[in-house]
């Protein structure tokens, strides 16, 4: 098989160490967790305590958001800029498409300065 597939290609004993794990019930050949690997953060739970904290204030950093949240600057950013789409802008997150709610927030926020006119 070395002949036809180069490297690629299992070796003698990595074949026999996936018969032998397949014959005692094995059955996914995906990698199971090991221990020290990094926890997978990014939950619905941590996204949603995310959102709150930048709404509450949004002047905090994203290294404040990773320390409140005891989590990495990487994962803290990670849901701030690709989940919940938050930008700085003028030392404000921002979010990148309004929603319904805070359309309606700008529009009372807009009647409110034309009345004081």
């Amino acid at each position: 098989m070395k002949v036809q597939y180069g490297d690629a290609c299992l070796s003698l004993q990595q074949a026999h160490t996936w018969t032998r794990k397949f014959m005692n019930g094995m059955i996914s050949v995906t990698d199971s967790p090991q221990p020290g690997q990094a926890h997978r953060v990014v939950t619905p739970k941590a996204i949603a305590a995310d959102e709150a904290i930048v709404k509450e204030n949004c002047c905090i950093t994203v290294n404040e958001i990773a320390a409140h949240l005891d989590m990495s600057h990487g994962s803290a950013h990670h849901i701030v800029h690709d989940v919940l789409q938050f930008y700085k802008v003028s030392a404000r997150w921002v979010p990148c498409q309004l929603t319904a709610d805070l359309k309606e927030e700008h529009v009372d926020a807009c009647q409110e300065l034309l009345l004081t006119l």
